[in-house]
């Protein structure tokens, strides 16, 4: 496939993980807007506390839209791992967007429902720029190519034959001297020449 190729199909793929993010997401915002104003409004939990509250229901509702549909094809050899990072990325994410509602209900007084509304939302997008490039780079890892990692090892083992067998042929007089191979675990045996030294 030509350079020109490979990048267009990058390009889809990560379209494609984009728009899935973006429905997952979008589900999450209405939940976690839903969930600040039913607290809002039926409550008396203050304002940032209610919307923290909230986002924590849509993280736990994003995770397994992220699991089981965006990257329902990434690496599930360690769930434990991953819902940690999960977590630690989410919690990160929390900060932001609640930081966002903090300084405008308390650092600016904007705190009627249209405002708090306002500003939870643009935490929200400025969180989720940061959750988008955590999630795919440290929780839902890509599995790596089969056909790539097939072709370096067959490199390998090619290049360590070679080498042994131009180290069988040119067999020096002296003592023999064990490199370790690049690949998989094999030994060159290399004669050095006493004399040269």
């Amino acid at each position: 496939m030509s350079e020109r190729g490979a990048l267009r199909a990058r390009l889809d793929l990560l379209a494609r993980e984009v728009a899935k993010f973006g429905v997952v997401g979008a589900v999450g915002l209405v939940v976690n807007i839903g969930v600040s104003n039913l607290l809002w409004r039926y409550t008396d939990i203050p304002t940032v506390r209610a919307g923290l509250m909230a986002t924590f229901v849509a993280i736990l509702f994003n995770y397994v839209g992220f699991r089981y549909w965006t990257y329902r094809d990434r690496d599930k050899s360690g769930r434990t791992r991953e819902l940690t990072l999960f977590l630690l990325f989410s919690a990160v994410g929390a900060v932001i967007e609640t930081g966002v509602l903090y300084a405008a209900t308390y650092g600016f007084g904007w705190n009627s429902p249209v405002q708090s509304n306002v500003f939870k939302i643009l935490g929200i997008g400025i969180a989720t720029m940061f959750r988008f490039w955590s999630y795919r780079t440290w929780v839902f890892r890509a599995l790596p190519d089969k056909d790539v990692a097939v072709n370096d090892v067959a490199v390998n083992d090619v290049a360590v034959n070679d080498v042994a067998v131009a180290a069988e042929d040119a067999a020096l007089p002296g003592p023999a001297v064990s490199v370790p191979a690049p690949a998989p675990a094999a030994t060159v045996r290399v004669e050095a020449d006493s004399a040269r030294r």
